[in-house]
C-alpha cells in the first residue's frame, strides 16, 4: 500500500535530484528513478559548471536565423546538424524560427528563472552542508584579434539593455590571455553576478544525498511508462511497478516518450556538448573564462580545468564524434593551454525545446508533472525549478508565474 502524498521522480540528473530534494524536504515520500547512478546518465555529469546568471535571452533570434551557417562545424564553428538528421530536424527548426519573433517576450519569462539562480543555489548548498562546491567569482568573456574591442563594447551594451551588470575585465587577465594566444589585440568583460561549481557531479550527488537523508529512496531502473489508474499513477520500471500519488518527469533528452502518451507535444531535441579536461593545470583566474569567438568555456574545477564546446544535434545514444574533442584540444593549444593532442573526452545530451524555454508544468493526465528542456542552463536553474515543482505538486500558487513554460504552448 503506497504512502499518502507519495511522488515518483523520473530522472536523477541535476533537475531530477533537485526536485527529489525539494519534495523530500517538505516531508513527502519520494522515490526517484534513473537508469544510471545520480548524475552519470545524461548531461549533468559533464557540463561546464557555469552558473549562467547572464543567459536570460533564449537563443532563437532573427540574426541567428540569417547567420547560423557561419557557425557550422564544417566551417570551423561549434554547430553541427548532420545531413541525415535534417528531415527530422526541420519541424523543430520551424518552431525555433517562430520563437525568434517572440524573443523579447520569452526573455522576460526566462529571466525570472535565471536571475535568482546563483543566490538560490548558494542557499541550497549551504543548507546541504556543501557551500565549498560553489564559487561566486563571476565569469569572464574574452575576445581576441582585430575586432575584440568593438565586440566587447557591443556585448557590454547588450547586457546593459538586459540589466545584466558587466565591468571591464582586469587588464592583467586580458593581457595574459592575449599573450598566451599570441593575439595582437584582446578585450574582456567581467560578469560579477554569475558563478561556477567546482564539480557538477558532486552537486548532483549532494542533492541526491540530501533527498535520501530526508527519507527519499533511489531506484536504479529505467522507467518505461507512467499509467494513470483510479488509485494513482502506476510507475513501470525494470519489469516491476509501484503506485504513487504523483509523478514528475525530469528525464532530460529521454522525456518526450514518457510525456507523449499523456496528451503533450514535446518538440525536444538532443543537443550534445563535448568536454575535455586538463588535469592539474592552474587557471588564468578562479572563474570560468569564455573565449567568445571560439565558443569555448574553460572552467576551474577540483584538480583540473574543464573545457567545453559544441552544439551537436544527434540522438543521445549516437557514437561520439572523435573530430570534436580533437578540434577542441587543438583550439585550446592555440589559446595557450598545455593540452595533449589526445586523451579522454566526454559527450552528453542537453535537452532543448524549440523556443529555448524549459517545460515546467502539469500534464493533462492527473498527477503527472514535468520539468524538462533546460537546455544549457540546467545546473543554473535546477534549484529554482525544483522549488516551483514543489509548489505545483503541493497545489500551491507557484512563487512565480510558470504559464509560459507549460508544454501546451506547442
Amino acid at each position: 500500500m503506497r504512502e499518502q502524498g507519495s511522488v515518483a521522480v523520473i530522472g536523477a540528473g541535476v533537475i531530477g535530484t533537485a526536485v527529489a530534494y525539494a519534495l523530500a524536504r517538505e516531508g513527502r515520500p519520494v522515490v526517484f528513478f534513473d537508469r544510471a547512478e545520480p548524475g552519470t546518465g545524461g548531461a549533468s555529469y559533464g557540463n561546464a559548471g557555469h552558473i549562467a546568471a547572464e543567459l536570460d535571452v533564449p537563443m532563437p533570434s532573427l540574426s541567428l536565423l540569417f547567420s547560423f551557417w557561419r557557425e557550422l562545424f564544417a566551417w570551423g564553428g561549434s554547430l553541427d546538424i548532420p545531413l541525415r538528421h535534417v528531415p527530422k530536424f526541420m519541424p523543430w527548426a520551424a518552431r525555433f524560427a517562430a520563437a525568434a519573433l517572440r524573443r523579447r517576450e520569452n526573455t522576460g519569462h526566462l529571466a525570472g528563472l535565471v536571475k535568482p539562480a546563483p543566490a538560490t543555489l548558494e542557499k541550497w548548498l549551504g543548507e546541504l552542508g556543501a557551500p565549498q562546491l560553489l564559487r561566486r567569482n563571476g565569469h569572464y568573456e574574452i575576445w581576441l584579434h582585430a575586432h575584440a574591442p568593438r565586440q566587447a563594447r557591443a556585448q557590454a551594451q547588450a547586457m546593459q539593455r538586459l540589466d545584466v551588470p558587466t565591468k571591464p575585465a582586469p587588464a592583467e587577465l586580458v593581457e595574459a590571455a592575449r599573450v598566451a594566444a599570441g593575439a595582437a589585440i584582446a578585450s574582456g568583460l567581467w560578469f560579477p553576478e554569475s558563478a561556477h561549481v567546482i564539480d557538477p557531479l558532486e552537486v548532483v550527488r549532494t542533492f541526491a544525498a540530501g533527498a535520501v537523508e530526508r527519507g527519499a529512496q533511489f531506484r536504479r531502473a529505467e522507467v518505461s511508462a507512467l499509467e494513470p489508474r483510479a488509485s494513482g499513477i502506476e510507475v513501470i520500471a525494470g519489469g516491476q511497478s509501484i503506485m504513487v500519488d504523483a509523478a514528475v518527469v525530469c528525464a532530460g533528452a529521454w522525456s518526450a516518450r514518457l510525456l507523449a502518451r499523456h496528451g503533450l507535444s514535446v518538440p525536444l531535441e538532443s543537443v550534445r556538448g563535448y568536454h575535455v579536461e586538463l588535469p592539474q593545470q592552474p587557471p588564468l583566474i578562479d572563474a570560468p573564462v569564455l573565449y567568445a569567438n571560439e565558443h569555448i568555456i574553460v572552467t576551474p574545477m577540483a584538480g583540473r580545468l574543464r573545457a567545453s564546446s559544441y552544439m551537436e544535434f544527434r540522438p543521445p545514444g549516437a557514437p561520439a564524434d572523435g573530430r570534436k574533442p580533437a578540434r577542441l584540444r587543438k583550439s585550446l593549444r592555440a589559446l595557450g593551454y598545455g593540452c595533449e593532442s589526445d586523451g579522454p573526452s566526454w559527450v552528453g545530451a542537453r535537452p532543448v525545446l524549440a523556443d529555448y524555454l524549459p517545460g515546467i508544468g502539469r500534464a493533462p493526465s492527473a498527477g503527472i508533472f514535468y520539468a524538462i528542456g533546460h537546455q544549457h542552463i540546467g545546473l543554473t536553474i535546477a534549484a529554482v525549478t525544483a522549488e516551483l515543482m514543489a509548489d505545483l505538486v503541493a497545489q500551491r500558487q507557484p512563487r512565480q508565474s510558470i504559464s509560459a513554460f507549460d508544454l501546451n504552448r506547442f
